[in-house]
């Protein structure tokens, strides 16, 4: 079978739950006062209870929150945690349905290499990596940068990566309903390299299937052999 291995574009949330536009992953953002994110996020009420956790959290392991250093913390943490887990406030099934197009292509559709994000619901600590998410269209296909906007969202999210890679194959099969959906994510989490075993080497590889993709053997090995570098 013929494959249609296409690169990806990074495609960032465009809006918030406020309609208020978010900046692009992250990647301008000033490290120090969040000035530049100010925009994107309305200080209260969002961010009021978890300042004050942050605050409580400070004192919790000995700190001093009235120090010049941390006297803005409480706020950048707040405001960091909202971007972090934006994808609360999105549907992923609906953010695929507004770009679905009859089509008669039916070979395997594969976007490789989607960089991911998200944090680990057991320590808050970021796990990052890869996605790759390839299906096999029955009639329809949906435009390219929803499959990665699909898995910004869900990773935008406390998460396991277990479930992240089910509910990215579960959210395109029941929007398209293709002839197969296969996700594979590699991920380094950080809670396995700064604390617990600090094993600084380790990758996380999970997938999901479905369809052809677990009853066609040469259909799986195909997806697996164009996802390799």
């Amino acid at each position: 079978m013929k494959s249609n291995s296409m690169k990806q574009e990074k495609m960032p949330s465009d809006t918030s739950e406020n309609n208020l536009p978010l900046p692009s992953s992250g990647h301008n953002c000033c490290c120090d006062d969040d000035e530049c994110c100010s925009a994107a996020l309305p200080a209260e009420p969002l961010t009021g209870n978890l300042s004050g956790a942050v605050y409580s959290m400070l004192e919790g392991i000995g700190e001093d929150p009235q120090r010049e250093g941390l006297l803005k913390t409480p706020e950048r943490v707040a405001r960091s945690l909202r971007f972090l887990t934006r994808g609360y406030s999105e549907n992923p099934e609906e953010l695929l349905k507004n770009a679905v197009f009859t089509e008669s292509y039916d070979e395997m559709v594969v976007v490789r290499d989607i960089d991911l994000f998200s944090m680990c619901e057991h320590h808050l600590l970021p796990f990052f990596g890869k996605a790759h998410v390839a299906y096999i269209p029955d009639g329809k296909i949906v435009g390219l940068s929803k499959l990665a906007r699909v898995v910004e969202v869900f990773a935008r999210r406390l998460q396991v990566q277990e479930r992240l890679t089910q509910q990215i194959r579960d959210a395109i099969q029941t929007v398209l309903n293709p002839k197969g959906v296969g996700v594979v994510i590699e991920a380094k989490h950080l809670c396995m390299v700064m604390r617990g075993v600090e094993k600084l080497n380790s990758i996380t590889t999970t997938s999901a299937m479905s369809g052809q993709f677990i009853t066609s053997q040469s259909t799986r090995s195909e997806f697996l052999r164009l996802i390799r570098p």
